[in-house]
């Protein structure tokens, strides 16, 4: 039996060519030709409708509390012309099911905003309207954070908002302390400058050892479709590096960067599913060494480099989308990529540009998402970055990576995860570590470094439905990792081989608030130890994903 949509449209038709005027009778959300219908049908986008919620649900028993009303009304809502500006489409425009999918996308990245919903809700005469549901996240926060990994604690003093006024716009001012150093900071992102395409950011930092600032405007592909693309940024910065070996601070120097990019792309849109990009530009890129309190032994000291070239970046992206939950989030929608991305990026640096050297500057990397048997999904990255420079391969860096997804119940999933990256020839001031901090839990910070190094993970994650207050919803994970680097090294350390570890955790995936998407608490436990680590490292983290 037909849907009963194209019956109403058939019987309207030929009542007007009896000479009966007539108009197609509105049809409801739940009445809406499916999207490859109304695109069929030629249909235009017509009304297109913003409605915001608040943070917490007046009309949900477990938040309708005199708190949580108190915290709507001090909470400034998202403004109608933060959401429009994310829009991919406009009334007039002709219906397209890709923009509405990938529109709702691009405001499940915004920290701001919680499952937006983009949807067709009334079909009439051929012109579809469209609404777009947002809820608002609890975005200012004045106060205090701790964290902790590798055996360091770093705390901040801040204010941060990532709608400030309801503007979507991103505003951060803290004092901060790490196991490096203390920093004062102020950082504003816009997303939408007058409420245009265009993107800025401005950073500022004053540290104990040093400082510097980072100012950027760009013109993104914004979308699959976005035919161009244009932006410069700047960054100084000066600070002390530090070289560690089994955890413990060995060797530093300072370190001056100056670097400053300028660019522009063009496309010719999507054609078949798939988009390419050609994009040219200029990048000069200065690393300045010089003596610091830590320093141990000058003769270490990296080598200055200059590097200043123009580029040419050919990229390919293939448009295969779909949605999930329970991978990296808690109870949260995720866009899962299952296309072909590949780019590749060739520059030449030479003296007549600025440079102190003639070399060719190279990058390419790819990814690519598979959807397995049983709901099974694995992604794999890789990525391949250096210069040539009197022809041999200098600060060269191959890098890979896949993740591995097997859902086990309806409530669990098992994980793995492997990290490698091989260097050859690296810089001074690029030396690869392995600790506490990037994947080896049971471990001080940068407790190995060498020219390479692996991380290989197993977790069984748990995601609950328990949702204490409304305010998070609460996971687990038991996890081993397993690590090791090898190659040399800039400071005279052992390698201490494979190094294994084990331990578990919990997850709160937060619901209210633009903070974080996942906070990690975790106790680890060395297999492979000294008596110089303690026995059970206590981490404390907040991260993207699971």
């Amino acid at each position: 039996m037909r849907p009963h949509w194209i019956g109403n449209r058939t019987a309207c038709a030929l009542l007007a060519s009896a000479g009966v005027i007539v108009s197609a009778p509105a049809l409801r959300a739940e009445d809406v030709p499916p999207a490859q219908a109304l695109e069929a049908e030629g249909a235009q986008i017509g009304e297109v409708v913003i409605r915001g919620h608040p943070v917490f649900d007046p009309t949900d028993p477990r938040e309708n509390n005199r708190l949580y009303r108190l915290a709507n009304r001090l909470h400034v809502p998202t403004r109608e012309s933060a959401v429009r500006a994310q829009l991919l489409f406009r009334p007039g425009d002709r219906f397209d099911a890709r923009q509405i999918e990938e529109t709702e996308r691009n405001l499940r990245t915004l920290r701001f905003l919680r499952e937006p919903r983009v949807r067709a809700t009334r079909f009439h005469d051929g012109v579809v309207d469209i609404e777009i549901d947002t809820q608002d996240v609890w975005t200012m926060s004045p106060g205090f954070s701790f964290g902790r990994s590798g055996g360091t604690n770093s705390t901040s003093f801040e204010f941060e908002d990532s709608n400030f006024l309801g503007f979507g716009k991103f505003v951060q001012a803290g004092v901060g302390s790490d196991v490096d150093r203390t920093s004062t900071t102020f950082e504003w992102r816009d997303p939408n400058v007058l409420g245009s395409r265009w993107q800025s950011g401005a950073k500022f930092a004053n540290s104990t050892d040093g400082g510097g600032f980072e100012l950027g405007l760009v013109r993104p592909f914004y979308s699959l479709d976005a035919r161009w693309s244009a932006g410069l940024s700047a960054l100084a910065d000066e600070s002390v590096q530090r070289r560690y070996a089994l955890g413990e601070v060995v060797d530093g120097f300072q370190r001056g960067q100056r670097e400053f990019n300028v660019f522009a792309g063009r496309s010719s849109g999507v054609h078949e599913g798939a988009v390419t990009r050609w994009t040219a530009g200029l990048h000069y890129d200065a690393a300045r060494f010089s003596d610091s309190a830590l320093a141990t032994a000058p003769e270490h000291l990296p080598q200055d480099r200059v590097l200043s070239y123009p580029y040419v970046r050919y990229e390919v992206i293939h448009d295969d989308f779909a949605v999930g939950k329970n991978h990296d989030q808690i109870g949260r929608t995720e866009d899962l990529d299952f296309g072909t991305r590949y780019c590749a990026e060739l520059g030449w640096s030479s003296p007549a540009f600025g440079a102190d050297r003639s070399a060719a500057i190279f990058r390419a990397e790819a990814h690519r998402g598979l959807r397995l048997e049983g709901e099974r999904h694995l992604f794999l990255s890789s990525s391949l970055a250096g210069r040539l420079g009197s022809g041999q391969l200098e600060d060269t860096l191959l890098e890979g990576a896949a993740r591995y997804f097997w859902p086990t119940s309806q409530n669990t999933q098992f994980y793995a995860g492997l990290h490698a990256e091989v260097g050859h020839a690296l810089d001074g001031d690029h030396d690869l570590t392995l600790g506490g901090d990037n994947g080896l839990r049971g471990y001080p910070l940068q407790y190995q470094a060498g020219s390479a190094r692996a991380v290989f993970t197993l977790e069984e994650r748990v995601y609950t439905s328990w949702s204490p207050f409304n305010l998070f919803r609460v996971g687990g994970a038991m996890f081993v990792d397993v690590g090791r680097t090898w190659g040399p090294s800039a400071v005279d350390a052992p390698n201490l081989g494979l190094l294994e570890d084990v331990g578990f955790g919990l997850r709160l995936g937060s619901t209210k608030s633009s903070l974080a998407n996942v906070i990690h608490i975790d106790l680890a436990f060395p297999l492979n130890r000294d008596t110089s680590i303690r026995g059970v490292q206590f981490l404390v983290e907040t991260k993207k994903s699971f």
